[in-house]
C-alpha cells in the first residue's frame, strides 16, 4: 500500500528565516542603488528561484522595465542582471548567518516525522555558497534535513522539479505519489506540481504573507485571518495540494494524504 516516505521542504520562509526577510531587503537595496524604486510585491513575487533568475524576473516586469528605461533611456540587458547579482550576492553573503533560525515548531515537527520513519529532504533557490551559510547556522540550532539541493546542482531551479527528482534519487524513493514538496511561495509550488508530487503551501512565515513573527502575533484576529485567506487563495490557484496554516499541522496533513493513498487517488 502506498504512503508517503519522503517530506521535501523548502528553506527560507519554511524551515529558517520567519518571513523570508533576509532576500527581499537585499533586493530592495540593490535595485535602489540603481535609483528604481521596487515595491515589496515586486521584490517577493518571483521569490523561491534562484537569485540571478529572480532578479531577471523582476526587471522583466512592466512596470520596473518602464522605470529603467525612463532611467537609463535603454531596456535593460544581462550585463544589468550581472551586475545587480553581483551587488546582491555581496550584500546576501554579509547578513546570511543571521537568518538561519528555525521557524517555531520546525524542529519538533521534523522530529515527530522521523519518528514515523520519514526522510527529510529539501530543495532551495539559494545556490550552494550561500546553502554553506544557512546549513551551518541551522543545525547549530537544532535543525538539519537528510539532503538538500540546490539549483547549481541541477538542470534548472524552480520551476523545474531536478531538485525534487534529485531529493528522491540520493534518499531513495521513486514514486513521485510517496513523496510531499512544502514551501512558501509559489515557485515551490509550481517546483511541486511540475514534478508530480503532493504538494503543500505554507501560511505564517512565509514569503508570500510576508509578515515578521511580531506581526503575526500582534495584528487584530480578523486582519491577519483575511491576509491568510487571500495567501492561500492564490497558493491554491497556483496549484497546491493543501495549503497549512503553519509547519506543525505538516504531520496532520499527511495523515490525510496517505488516507487518500489508500483510497487510490494520486498526486
Amino acid at each position: 500500500m502506498k504512503k508517503i516516505n519522503l517530506v521535501i521542504f523548502d528553506w527560507a520562509g519554511t524551515t529558517v528565516d520567519y518571513g523570508c526577510f533576509a532576500p527581499v531587503q537585499v533586493f530592495l537595496e540593490i535595485f535602489k542603488e540603481k535609483e528604481i524604486d521596487v515595491t515589496l510585491e515586486e521584490a517577493r513575487g518571483p521569490m523561491g528561484m534562484l537569485k540571478i533568475d529572480h532578479i531577471k524576473a523582476m526587471l522583466s516586469l512592466d512596470r520596473i522595465t518602464v522605470l529603467w528605461k525612463n532611467k537609463y533611456n535603454r531596456e535593460w540587458n544581462n550585463d544589468d542582471i550581472n551586475e545587480l547579482y553581483k551587488n546582491f550576492e555581496n550584500k546576501l553573503f554579509k547578513i546570511l548567518a543571521d537568518y538561519t533560525e528555525p521557524v517555531p515548531s520546525c524542529i519538533s515537527t521534523i522530529n515527530t516525522l522521523r519518528n514515523r520513519g520519514l526522510k527529510i529532504g529539501s530543495t532551495t533557490g539559494y545556490t550552494q555558497e550561500m546553502m554553506d551559510i544557512i546549513t551551518a547556522g541551522a543545525e547549530s540550532k537544532g535543525y538539519k534535513p537528510d539532503y538538500y539541493t540546490t539549483p547549481n546542482a541541477v538542470p534548472a531551479g524552480r520551476p523545474a522539479p531536478y531538485m525534487i527528482y534529485q531529493n528522491m534519487l540520493i534518499l531513495g524513493e521513486e514514486d513521485t505519489d510517496c513523496v510531499v514538496k512544502i514551501g512558501d511561495t509559489i515557485s515551490d509550488i509550481k517546483e511541486g506540481r511540475n514534478a508530480k508530487v503532493w504538494t503543500i503551501g505554507i501560511l505564517k512565515g512565509s514569503s508570500e504573507l510576508g509578515l515578521s513573527l511580531k506581526e503575526v502575533n500582534s495584528l487584530p484576529e480578523n486582519e491577519l485571518k483575511e491576509k491568510m485567506e487571500k495567501t492561500a487563495s492564490k497558493m491554491l490557484s497556483a496549484g497546491a495540494h493543501f495549503v497549512a496554516e503553519d509547519i506543525s499541522k505538516i504531520p496532520l496533513i499527511i495523515n490525510i494524504i496517505n488516507n487518500r493513498l489508500i483510497n487510490g487517488e494520486r498526486a
